[in-house]
């Protein structure tokens, strides 16, 4: 082996720390389809045990449907496996413009650019618009992907409290000296499944003459009255002047990402944006069954109807058994048990139970908010969420969460 023997020490070393500190990440494999009802192999080389999922991003259960499997086999077998190319060179099939004008189409935008993922997204926007004489506003809470996308750009950077509007006015006045100021939010706040105001952040940016940017991946297809997302809830479409999003979750939850805005930010990102101009194009399977994802969507509010019925009748049951919870209708619901080790013991209890969920802690969360992150689906029955709600009590009565 080429590496060095005090390389390899000092990494084993560091695995060692990761789970000393209780932030090693463990993976369990899935011996099933994407589904609520799924098969899982944990610890590795362990029995396989039928669990049902409430983790999952899979919001409206389309990662299986039967309609998206016969469009993905469609593409296949009409476009291919793979393009091998990147989009400007030979990388562009009719089907990528298909998508890119159903989606800008969908979201309410002048166009849409692909990406392999929202994370390739939010790290090829910044970089291209914005430079040293500009300013970057950015809230505490965003994605991994918006932080990494903002230490790419050379702009000033700024950052504000959690949903603090008075603090970003505050950045706002401070920056007015500067070329372009741009305001980056999160639409849904993965851990909390909290929406951003993005009424009121609007109402600055036009104000102080800003940008406004939402990663709106925990919203794009089911929330706000057609499913278009948080501008929809918010009544801001057409406020809100660039989108990134991902296919990853509501869509469908292959991958593939986008952005979506005026059509001028689009034209200067297919010059610009690197992950963009230096990544293989989206796989045709992927096109394929996005666009009739885009299409159920559009034709039906039935999965939309029944994914908030499902959050409303969870956060209803979990409530009334004693549970504290994170109040809104989003389907992410994190239930606030605060110390991190009965986090980690009661999500193995509860996969015991044959409920699969992940506990979630410090650095991931802030210290003393140790929560566990239930996710609602379309794919889930009452007679699931009812089996959850009666392990969570059980096991909260165990652990003494509950009285």
């Amino acid at each position: 082996m080429a590496v060095h023997e005090r390389v390899r020490e000092f990494y084993r070393n560091e695995l060692v720390e990761l789970q000393y500190a209780d932030l090693f990440k463990e993976e369990r494999y899935l011996h099933s389809p994407q589904a609520a009802d799924i098969t899982v192999e944990y610890p590795p080389n362990s029995p396989l045990k039928e669990v049902i999922n409430f983790c999952a991003n899979n919001y409206l259960g389309l990662s299986s449907h039967p309609t998206l499997i016969e469009a993905a086999k469609k593409g296949l077998e009409e476009r291919g496996f793979g393009l091998s190319s990147v989009r400007f060179i030979c990388g562009t099939q009719d089907q990528h413009k298909e998508l890119e004008a159903k989606i800008a189409d969908f979201l309410g935008m002048d166009d849409a650019l692909l990406y392999s993922s929202c994370f390739d997204a939010n790290g090829g926007v910044f970089e291209a618009l914005l430079g040293e004489e500009d300013a970057l506003i950015s809230d505490e809470l965003n994605h991994a992907s918006v932080i990494d996308g903002i230490r790419l750009c050379k702009a000033e950077r700024h950052r504000y409290r959690h949903s603090d509007i008075k603090e970003l006015e505050q950045h706002l006045k401070q920056t007015q000296n500067k070329r372009f100021r741009m305001i980056v939010t999160d639409g849904v706040f993965s851990m909390d499944g909290v929406l951003a105001e993005l009424d009121k952040i609007c109402d600055l940016a036009e104000e102080y003459d800003a940008i406004v940017v939402v990663d709106d991946s925990h919203a794009t297809g089911f929330v706000g009255k057609n499913g278009r997302g948080t501008h929809e809830y918010f009544d801001v479409m057409g406020r809100v002047d660039i989108i990134t999003t991902t296919f990853g979750k509501a869509l469908g939850g292959s991958s593939g990402g986008c952005i979506a805005g005026e059509k001028v930010f689009i034209d200067i990102l297919r010059q610009r944006s690197r992950p963009y101009l230096f990544s293989n194009t989206l796989s045709p399977v992927v096109v394929a069954a996005t666009i009739k994802a885009i299409e159920l969507l559009k034709g039906s509010s039935t999965l939309r109807d029944k994914l908030l019925e499902n959050s409303r009748y969870f956060r209803q049951r979990i409530r009334e058994a004693g549970f504290e919870i994170k109040e809104g209708f989003h389907p992410i619901v994190p239930i606030m048990i605060h110390d991190a080790a009965i986090v980690q013991t009661m999500a193995r209890e509860l996969y015991a139970e044959g409920i699969y969920v992940i506990g979630f802690f410090y650095p991931v969360v802030p210290r003393g908010t140790a929560r566990i992150r239930v996710q609602l689906s379309a794919a889930h029955e009452k007679r699931h969420i009812d089996q959850a709600v009666e392990a969570f009590s059980k096991v909260g009565r165990k652990l003494g969460v509950l009285k």
